[in-house]
């Protein structure tokens, strides 16, 4: 992490897998030297936001639990309402030391999907800024369910960055970064030092599962967050937390995977861009596809299937033929009437509907590709 010139605002992310150790207990000694580096940042005037995992592996040492408490979701919820207030306590106490106080955020899917929840988050982050307080965020998994829920803190902290306006983020990962193959395979792998933009390429290079055991993300999730910052315009570093004073190490030594800023000028189609769910999908033909990628709005013309009770103005994922997601905006139509106008031209429409037709099934100005 190269210094600052003046002061930013930087996300950190802590897995469970670094903040807890195989005895289900804080690796504090670690956690200690992580505080030191954090309080150092924030004596020199950054704002820094904490999201923390460990609730679940906390709690379920304390309940006796098996698997980490991740046997089933009713465990880690239980473990989560457990474990929270140890987590909790422990950050606190290590950033009391410093005179640093902190703040706890539980958040849901639901509060970063929600346009308006979503700038409610933004509100209060801005005004723990001001107090300079340092916000401890993590999901509510006591009540999140395993169809509503981010699943992972990689894209809950790349949202919340988005929400905050920060700067950049630094994912603590027990890896250096991302690896062109596994770096424990029988040829090795070479470490990516910097990647311009979050492709297929790049997608296939992530394995799936957390090597601990104790957390629920791994590399995939790191490089979805990576591409929800890219549309945020913040830069994401992923980075190893294994070794003490992980920050200064990566300030010292700048080893690890830097994951280019995109410009970022759009806020609603950035939030738009990170949102992990949606209403319903609309499936478009290659020409379609080249029209949206060229800056064109959908039309009823190109559309060759919808799915979804989706009403006018929910968040709609717009599909190509293989099944791929090429963008996210807003319907002009609801489901209902989107159907009666599939593949039919604009002059065609007010017959079909009974009414003048919007000018486009998505507008361009409510759309953002991803």
């Amino acid at each position: 992490m190269n210094q600052a010139v003046k002061p930013e605002k930087l996300v950190v992310k802590v897995g469970s897998s670094l903040l807890v150790g195989d005895d289900g207990r804080p690796r504090r000694q670690w956690l200690e030297t992580l505080v030191e580096d954090i309080a150092k940042r924030h004596a020199d005037g950054h704002a820094i936001i904490i999201v923390s995992s460990g609730s679940i592996a906390l709690g379920a040492r304390k309940l006796g639990l098996d698997k980490g408490g991740r046997a089933s979701l009713a465990d880690a919820q239980a473990a989560a309402s457990v474990g929270q207030i140890s987590l909790s306590s422990l950050w606190s106490e290590l950033l009391a030391t410093h005179d640093i106080t902190a703040a706890q955020m539980l958040v849901t899917l639901d509060d970063m999907e929600d346009r308006k929840r979503y700038l409610n988050a933004a509100a209060t982050l801005e005004n723990l800024q001001e107090y300079r307080a340092i916000p401890i965020i993590n999901e509510n998994d006591s009540v999140a369910t395993d169809e509503i829920r981010f699943g992972d803190n990689d894209r809950l902290a790349a949202r919340v960055a988005q929400a905050a306006g920060a700067n950049r983020i630094l994912l603590l990962s027990d890896v250096n970064g991302l690896y062109d193959r596994s770096p424990g395979s029988e040829t090795g792998g070479q470490l990516i030092d910097f990647v311009d933009q979050v492709d297929e390429t790049i997608m296939a290079m992530a394995e799936s599962e957390s090597s601990s055991g104790l957390g629920s993300g791994g590399m995939v999730s790191k490089l979805e967050a990576a591409r929800i910052a890219n549309l945020a315009g913040i830069e994401l570093s992923i980075i190893s937390g294994k070794e003490e004073h992980p920050l200064e190490r990566y300030e010292r030594t700048n080893v690890g995977t830097l994951f280019k800023a995109g410009d970022g000028s759009n806020a609603r189609k950035a939030w738009l861009g990170g949102r992990l769910t949606s209403s319903g999908t609309i499936t478009i033909d290659a020409g379609a596809a080249e029209a949206l990628v060229s800056g064109n709005s959908l039309l009823a013309a190109g559309i060759i299937g919808i799915k979804g009770q989706f009403e006018r103005s929910d968040v709609v994922e717009i599909i190509n033929a293989d099944g791929r997601t090429i963008a996210r905006g807003l319907a002009e139509y609801d489901a209902l009437d989107c159907a009666k106008i599939i593949g039919h031209r604009s002059s065609e429409l007010e017959a079909l509907l009974g009414y003048a037709p919007r000018s486009a099934v998505v507008h361009r100005n409510q759309m953002v590709l991803v």
